[in-house]
């Protein structure tokens, strides 16, 4: 019956210290924050409670509460703008009346926007005060740090629902055709020879191909071809290991660092091959890898994806490093990812703290190491025949995001294409974009929405009069309705398997992007769906409509469907005219508030 709380904020009303400490505690350890007492609330409390009141938050309001003190500290604190809940805690004491403190707080069962939660402490004695509590609302606890992990878990709930649906920036433009080609090429060509293990360079190409940057790597088969390849760098050089065998190369003492001249590179690639033959067989050395050495200025992450049986891809983040295995501080994701998401996973983690900065270190660019998760997210999508990938470590700091090493696992040749395991969340229909003129000559990109869209969407719908937003919806919607961010996101962060919406993406006089029509395929059964279209009235009459919804009817025919309705406005003569053209039924009474459209696919 409470709201949820809009921050992690909570001042806490007590008339014990100890149980306030309790309540401190859980709630720190737990990620939430004191509010902080404003100027004008502390002056008002001053002018209500004794001189002894602890003068912050908690809010001590001592031993001899009376229940309209209670009340009015209460009522002082809940309009602070900086608190965002309240837990009233009760200690019975000489002076204490639990019940008649309950009664008192019954009018402020209600506070907007803000839960007010209770720990009446006391067992039976206190019994008939929850019970005034509860009745009017608000939950009680009997101890105050169980109160506490209520109020967070209310408002991760918020955070998080606010997180999923917060308008993601605009993403830069994806990897280009021939670059997504080359890595299929390098992953198809590797299972073809009977591989599923990637070297490390080729590993590294693969990421280069999503935009991941790595370390320059040169592989060299000789201890004379790895000193040329170090004279080349410059020193001090790092050489690793070259095998299609062996995925850790540090178990079996495969990595050299700090190597600062020609005679250490010999002498390190020398004992690479000694040991590596030994532990592992000849076969299973097949040169070194020789890279820079670089300095260490900043954090060892590890990003990767691994199977889960019943989600398929799953997405790792966290602290890596050599002892990766020792802290297990790591957070899981499911592909695709938006850079919202890719947030979410980074501050779950406790290496997240770090890289705001600490001890006068600079805090990492979130952005960028957000993007990159982005990034290795569509290679994932895009690349199904990848069974395991790890980048560990990726070294991060103020300056740059770098790969030092990658490991890359694919499955069997012999696993058909149409057997390799798909992501748990349909990623982006790349499959539906697509180009088309209309007949005065304009271009326009014709494709999915995407949940970066809700700014254009915006945007489009100051672009459309009253009459087309009648014939839209049945209904006359105020501009401010139809683009609350709540309805946007929703709007552009669909479900791909269920739902579909084509948009119409061009430019206008500036170049800037803008987009002139919205059509949707909205499932109404397992092969039933019904559309929509609205286009812009500065671009209607120029074949926008037709082309949208025959797009619309063709990809539902992919998808599976038999059959695709609307209801269209008796007075919309024009869709119902498009309708005809495509194909579609058109039924209805002249008296009906509706025509309906259908075709069976």
């Amino acid at each position: 019956k409470q709201p949820r709380p809009a921050g992690p904020r909570l001042s806490i009303l007590t008339n014990a210290g100890g149980p306030a400490v309790l309540a401190t505690d859980a709630l720190l350890l737990g990620g939430g924050q004191l509010a902080a007492l404003g100027a004008e609330t502390k002056a008002r409390l001053d002018q209500l409670l004794p001189a002894h009141w602890s003068h912050g938050n908690p809010i001590d309001i001592l031993g001899d509460a009376s229940p309209e003190r209670y009340a009015q500290a209460l009522e002082i604190v809940a309009r602070d703008p900086a608190s965002d809940g309240l837990l009233v805690i009760l200690t019975p004491q000489a002076m204490t009346e639990p019940t008649k403190t309950a009664e008192a707080l019954r009018p402020y069962a209600n506070l907007a926007g803000k839960p007010v939660l209770a720990s009446w402490m006391g067992g039976p004695d206190i019994q008939a005060g929850e019970a005034v509590l509860n009745r009017a609302g608000i939950p009680t606890f009997a101890y105050p740090d169980t109160a506490v992990q209520a109020f967070l878990h209310m408002w991760r709930y918020t955070d998080n629902l606010r997180a999923l649906f917060e308008t993601p920036r605009l993403a830069p433009p994806g990897r280009r055709p021939a670059e997504r080609q080359a890595a299929h090429t390098l992953i198809r060509e590797a299972r073809a020879a009977g591989r599923t293990l990637l070297d490390e360079a080729e590993s590294k190409t693969l990421l280069a191909a999503y935009g991941i940057p790595t370390v320059p790597t040169t592989v060299a088969a000789t201890s004379a071809d790895a000193v040329a390849a170090a004279n080349d760098f410059g020193y001090p050089v790092v050489l690793k290991l070259h095998s299609r065998t062996i995925t850790h190369k540090s178990d079996v003492g495969g990595v050299k660092l700090d190597l600062a001249d020609a005679r250490a590179v010999g002498e390190a690639f020398d004992e690479i091959e000694r040991v590596v033959t030994e532990r592992a067989g000849r076969g299973a050395f097949l040169g070194v890898t020789v890279q820079p050495m670089i300095a260490r200025d900043g954090y060892e992450l590890i990003v990767g994806s691994s199977l889960d049986p019943q989600f398929g891809p799953v997405l790792l983040f966290g602290a890596g490093g050599t002892l990766v295995e020792v802290w297990k501080d790591r957070a899981l994701g499911l592909p695709p990812l938006t850079t919202t998401l890719a947030h979410q996973m980074i501050e779950r983690t406790m290496i997240a703290k770090a890289l705001r900065g600490v001890r006068g270190q600079p805090p990492v660019d979130r952005e960028a190491l957000a993007q990159l998760l982005v990034d290795v997210s569509q290679l994932v999508v895009e690349q199904p025949a990848i069974r395991e990938l790890d980048i560990n470590p990726l070294l991060v700091s103020s300056k740059r995001l770098l790969a030092l090493d990658a490991r890359v696992v694919l499955h069997a040749g012999d696993v058909a294409d149409d057997a390799l395991p798909r992501p748990a969340i349909r990623p982006y229909p790349s499959q539906y974009i697509g180009h088309w003129i209309a007949n005065d000559g304009t271009e326009l990109m014709l494709r999915p929405i995407a949940p970066e869209d809700e700014p254009l969407l915006a945007r489009f719908h100051e672009t459309l009069s009253e009459r087309s937003v009648y014939l839209r919806y049945l209904a006359h919607l105020q501009l401010n309705q139809r683009v609350a961010h709540q309805r946007l996101s929703r709007l552009c962060f669909i479900d791909y398997g269920r739902d579909m919406a084509l948009v119409a993406e061009g430019t206008d006089g500036t170049g800037a992007k803008r987009l002139l029509a919205v059509g949707r395929l909205g499932r109404t059964g397992p092969r039933a769906a019904e559309f929509a279209l609205l286009v812009s009235d500065a671009f209607q009459g120029r074949g926008l409509g037709s082309e949208l919804l025959r797009r619309l009817v063709d990809i539902g025919r992919t998808e599976g469907l038999q059959r695709i309705t609307a209801d269209i406005s008796p007075g919309n003569a024009v869709m119902q005219a498009v309708c005809r053209k495509l194909g579609f039924r058109l039924s209805g009474a002249p008296s009906d508030p509706t025509v309906e459209a259908s075709i069976d696919l």
